[in-house]
């Protein structure tokens, strides 16, 4: 599935468009600003066009400088999006579509994947993007909006969900966990003599105790308790070793830095994926996208069945 890049693309696009709106609002909020004692009307207009709002050493440049270059470079686009999005919002009303807020926090809890944080999250659409936390929730909403009601008339049926999952397995991949014991001992002879002992009949959780060198696990048994197969905190050769083995096996010693390790695999499990069923109405979703047609032909379809005319010339 590739619709989180190309839903970065939509919210890029939207981005420069918001840029601009706002560049333009603000412009539009200082032509508001009215002097204490206002002149005649068209001594006013020409006040708030000669507005100087920034200099190059004699040069001054004017407020109707600055909007001229922002409708030149951006006025079509920025109203082609605001077409857009209106349209989308008269198809929604009239056809009672809409998207609700469940929806909405889903898709935001998928676009927020590999951000330590909500806030990291949105902190980083602020900066990088320009985008307030509004303002994404207003894009996603208009995407989720517009792609619902292109496929309104599209039936993707349970079958045919399981069996894309099933042809393309290794985007659905679940984490496995694995449960691990480990003695750190400072030397490979060292090492050798638990694993004789373990061979023995000796308790893993006594030698851990007696022998392990690492204060983090050795009062524990040496129990790292479950942890995913790419922990960032847990040594990487032993993570690597623990994979090779069948539960209840021990390694033979794993060198470390510090020494060498002594792994016992306790069991292994399949991360259970909480979000299963958005998973599967998102996929239902992406083949009902696959069905329709393309969403800017869509909306084209829509400026049409709106009578969207725009009647500046320039601006077309």
């Amino acid at each position: 599935m590739q619709n989180v890049k190309r839903l970065w693309g939509v919210i890029i696009v939207m981005a420069v468009g918001n840029l601009v709106l706002a560049s333009l609002l603000v412009t539009h909020t200082i032509n508001q600003s009215e002097p204490s004692q206002p002149p005649e009307p068209e001594k006013q207009g020409e006040q708030k066009n000669d507005r100087v709002v920034a200099k190059v050493g004699n040069r001054e440049m004017t407020i109707l400088e600055l909007q001229t270059a922002l409708e030149r470079h951006y006025g079509a686009e920025l109203l082609g999006q605001m077409l857009d999005r209106e349209v989308i919002r008269l198809e929604g009303n009239e056809t009672g579509i809409s998207i609700g807020s469940a929806e909405l926090n889903r898709e935001l809890k998928r676009m927020q994947q590999g951000y330590e944080s909500e806030q990291q999250f949105y902190a980083s659409m602020q900066n990088q993007l320009g985008l307030s936390e509004q303002e994404i929730k207003e894009d996603v909403t208009n995407k989720l909006l517009l792609e619902k009601l292109a496929t309104k008339h599209i039936q993707i049926t349970d079958a045919q969900v399981e069996d894309y999952m099933m042809t393309h397995a290794d985007e659905f991949k679940q984490d496995t966990e694995y449960n691990i014991l480990q003695i750190i001992v400072s030397t490979k002879d060292q090492a050798n003599k638990v694993i004789a002992e373990l061979a023995k009949g000796e308790s893993f959780a006594t030698l851990a105790r007696d022998r392990s060198l690492d204060d983090a696990t050795n009062n524990t048994g040496g129990d790292l308790g479950w942890i995913e197969g790419d922990d960032p905190f847990v040594a990487a050769p032993v993570l690597e070793a623990a994979k090779l083995l069948k539960v209840g096996e021990v390694s033979k010693p794993v060198p470390l830095p510090q020494g060498f390790a002594i792994v016992k695999l306790i069991n292994r499990r399949e991360k259970v994926n909480p979000d299963l069923v958005f998973v599967r109405e998102n996929v239902r979703r992406e083949l009902a996208l696959r069905e329709a047609p393309p969403l800017k032909d869509y909306v084209q379809q829509l400026r049409g069945k709106w009578k969207v005319s725009i009647l500046d010339p320039q601006l077309r």
